[in-house]
């Protein structure tokens, strides 16, 4: 299946429209970090508060979206699993996409553990940051996950229990649209119509706002530079590395066991995988390697009624690649601002946010940056314009599409094994050349 060609803008700005989103990112990066640190030569400090406005919008749009995009898109993706799906084949793949979706989060964090990136933003925040760490037990926690008002946890943005209500609100939706009843299937339909039209449109809107990133990367990353000089530089290369060395973990830890527990010849399964990991790698998006990822599945045998329900699932839901990213960056933010590192009651937050908020991210470029705003949001260190905080997601911003990369080549490949595991499991692999 061929993807549709860009279409070409005109106008006054076809020059900026047309040009590659990763290149602007990219130049926006450098040259935000090149006037940052002719300012900082100079001995300014702060940046004129016209390009601190531009920054201040760029987190601005970033939050507005959030919580419609987040709510909208796992109802949406949780109404899509069939109920009749549920039994043998949707249990099976849906335990193991959140298992290994855990599991990436806490290889993240020990990576982050491992490398412990930081560029030392501000330490004027240590005291600021420090006041947002209160201890809470892991039982509260688990009880916060249940909100007493919707509507109240959508007003403050509490992002579990959001989660929580949409899954059960999407799962509750997924059986009405298969009733028997004339009218609940014509309601069930209705809505699911409704808000897989509204998640359309959130992710129209996440794309628009995206053609702005270069603009409010380089404002955010000038000013950086401007109050911390080159040294920052270091720190994410060390976060690059400690993200790539997480998905190469991954991929050899759990996918490999995954692989040997089904008695799955690991050299002919990556014969098939290989095309769809080199594709999501390069056109970063699970969605869009759909298409590739089938034809590998029916290349290695597994059978319709599996490939057909866990592929696009897995797409949507398993998003181990985005999951590591999110342990990584989160302690790079945290230590950046001078946070420190996350207690166990945090950590257990970040895995729980990031686990579940997997199921609610889009399989496009770049839907991991607005996961990891989320995952910093539920860990009381929310981006907030013209914080430390807000600094370091844009240095993070700055270098998401080389993340994106792995993450999403993980991703896929992480959809195709799980998939070719639990079709081998249920005696659903047509071809026995793949098996041990």
């Amino acid at each position: 299946m061929a993807k549709d060609a860009p279409v070409k803008k005109n106008g006054v700005l076809s020059w900026y429209f047309n040009f590659n989103l990763l290149y602007r990112i990219l130049i926006g990066l450098v040259l935000g970090a090149v006037v940052g640190i002719i300012l900082a030569a100079s001995g300014i400090t702060s940046i004129p508060g016209w390009l601190q406005l531009l920054g201040d919008i760029f987190v601005r749009l970033l939050k507005m979206i959030l919580i419609p995009i987040v709510f909208s898109t796992l109802v949406v993706g949780s109404a899509s699993v069939s109920p009749a799906n549920l039994g043998k084949v949707g249990i099976r793949v849906v335990a193991i996409y959140l298992v290994t979706s855990a599991v990436a989060v806490a290889i993240g964090l020990i990576m982050g553990v491992i490398f412990r990136p930081n560029a030392q933003i501000a330490a004027s925040m240590v005291a600021e940051a420090a006041g947002k760490t209160a201890n809470v037990s892991i039982w509260d926690t688990i009880a916060e996950i249940i909100p007493k008002n919707i509507f109240s946890s959508l007003n403050s943005g509490t992002i579990l229990q959001i989660i929580f209500f949409a899954i059960l609100f999407g799962l509750s939706l997924s059986y009405l649209k298969v009733s028997k009843d004339e009218r609940l299937e014509r309601i069930g339909n209705t809505m699911f119509d409704l808000f897989d039209g509204f998640a359309e449109i959130m992710l129209k809107m996440v794309k628009s706002i995206m053609e702005y990133a270069p603009i409010g990367v380089f404002a955010l990353i000038c000013g950086v530079f401007a109050k911390q000089g080159a040294q920052v530089a270091g720190s994410l290369a060390i976060v690059t590395v400690a993200c790539f060395a997480g998905y190469l973990v991954h991929i050899l830890l759990v996918y490999t066991t995954i692989l040997r527990m089904g008695k799955i010849g690991i050299k002919t399964f990556w014969k098939s995988a290989r095309n769809p990991f080199v594709t999501a790698f390069v056109t970063r998006s699970s969605s869009g390697t759909l298409p590739v990822t089938i034809e590998a599945a029916k290349e290695l045998g597994v059978k319709k009624e599996v490939y057909s329900f866990s592929l696009p699932l897995g797409a949507t839901i398993n998003m181990d690649g985005t999951a590591i990213y999110q342990g990584v960056c989160a302690i790079f933010i945290a230590l950046s601002v001078g946070h420190g590192m996350f207690g166990m009651s945090d950590i257990g937050l970040i895995i729980v946010t990031a686990t579940l908020a997997s199921i609610g991210t889009a399989g496009v470029p770049g839907a991991g940056a607005i996961m990891l705003a989320m995952v910093m949001q539920q860990v009381r260190m929310p981006i907030e314009p013209g914080t430390a905080i807000a600094g370091a997601y844009a240095l993070i911003l700055g270098i998401d599409a080389i993340l994106d990369m792995g993450r999403t080549a993980l991703n896929v490949f992480g959809d195709l094994a799980c998939t070719t595991y639990v079709a081998k499991k249920l005696g659903m692999l047509e071809k026995d050349s793949i098996v041990q």
